[in-house]
């Protein structure tokens, strides 16, 4: 079994260990629900970093102002995606900073993957059982975030971002690394035909009857995360710079929020990756 790469270096956070060794400054990893860490209270208990899920707002930006101190990173310099289940992506820059930190809708808009080549900027993104995809290629200093549930999945944005690196920045495969972080696994998500269906779409049939079992009439245990993976694959990512957490966010219920455990009224946690600028 392959080691888990998220690394639990404390309580309320998860490091990418082996990113941030490979090349420039980085700072790369995914939070936890942490039940002593956090400000917020009840379902949302205690370290929820999502504005949108009807928490009290002082106690999300409580959170999200201690995570900014514990990763040295302020708040004033992050970057959130809208997160709208859709495939787009888009470069953001030094200029962006800010946006979607205190309203959720204020985020870059109708985007679920943003990158960026600056120093100085962390890009972030909300998770409570959608597959957290992250890219990095040190050797042309780029990073990117992309939010797969299973609609963005299906319609492919894994590809898209790496579609995006190699056309509009040059970037060749060679060089791209993926990681896929902790979501929910096929052990707890079960889905419909609907589902299925589309994933047969984007799949050629040798592989997508490996990513799914049906348990009863129109319902299927399905891994998102190896779909990704497999959609990385097709896209022409080296299969050893593909990086896969073993954390499922629902069995883990002492770690992490899970909008399917917690049958919808829970908090969120955060991807996040950022170069480190001068000074900090």
């Amino acid at each position: 079994m392959n080691k888990e790469p998220f690394i639990k270096n404390n309580d309320e956070l998860l490091h990418l260990d082996s990113w941030q060794h490979l090349s420039s400054p980085l700072v790369v990893g995914f939070t936890t629900k942490d039940t002593s860490y956090g400000s917020s209270i009840e379902a949302y208990a205690s370290f929820n970093l999502g504005v949108h899920v009807n928490d009290k707002h002082e106690h999300v930006m409580m959170n999200r102002t201690k995570l900014g101190e514990t990763l040295s990173y302020p708040i004033h310099k992050w970057v959130c995606a809208e997160q709208v289940h859709e495939a787009t992506v888009a470069k953001v820059t030094t200029d962006d900073k800010g946006k979607g930190i205190y309203v959720y809708e204020e985020g870059i808009r109708g985007t679920d993957g943003i990158y960026t080549r600056e120093k100085d900027v962390l890009l972030t993104s909300c998770y409570a059982d959608c597959v957290p995809l992250y890219f990095y290629a040190p050797k042309h200093d780029a990073i990117g975030l992309a939010h797969a549930g299973w609609k963005g999945t299906v319609k492919n944005i894994a590809g898209e971002m790496i579609q995006v690196w190699t056309e509009d920045e040059h970037i060749p495969l060679e060089d791209i690394h993926v990681a896929i972080g902790p979501c929910i696994h096929a052990c707890c998500y079960i889905v419909d035909d609907r589902v299925i269906n589309a994933v047969k779409e984007i799949l050629p049939a040798n592989q997508h009857a490996s990513v799914y079992e049906q348990v009863s009439d129109g319902q299927y245990r399905i891994d998102l995360q190896e779909v990704n993976r497999l959609l990385f694959v097709n896209m022409g990512i080296p299969k050893e710079q593909i990086t896969l957490s073993s954390y499922c966010t629902s069995c883990e219920d002492k770690l992490f929020f899970s909008h399917r455990r917690d049958k919808g009224k829970t908090g969120r946690m955060l991807s996040f990756i950022g170069f480190k600028g001068e000074g900090m």
